[in-house]
């Protein structure tokens, strides 16, 4: 499922100051990078299923591996994740209705702390 429009895709920001921010609000970049992309992953159990909230972006300049880069925010994901196969995110997967408020309330809380660190 994509979060279109949430406003967070406008944003470009420190990748040092975007780990901390997402960090705060429990989403983990980990391994789940490269040398242009990042994507920040908050897991969420719920009683149908574990599910993922998903913030990606990519390096409009600099390098993630060197911590010295501008992030490019892209459309958030919620991803449904079944086991061995990994995490699903198509329009055929059913997502909860209080799991996907949950979701949108912290997109609106990142947004606003990111929106107070973002580069023009």
């Amino acid at each position: 499922m994509r979060f279109e429009n949430t406003g967070i895709e406008t944003f470009k920001a420190d990748l040092n100051r975007l780990d901390e921010i997402m960090h705060d609000h429990g989403l983990v970049r980990s391994e789940q990078w490269d040398y242009e992309r990042v994507n920040y992953d908050k897991k969420i159990v719920v009683k149908e299923g574990t599910y993922y909230l998903r913030v990606q972006g990519y390096a409009v300049e600099g390098d993630v591996g060197a911590h010295r880069a501008i992030i490019q925010l892209i459309t958030p994901l919620l991803g449904k994740h079944y086991y061995p196969h990994g995490v699903e995110y198509g329009e055929g997967e059913h997502f909860p209705k209080a799991l996907v408020s949950q979701s949108e309330n912290l997109l609106k809380e990142i947004k606003a702390e990111v929106e107070k660190v973002a580069i023009q």
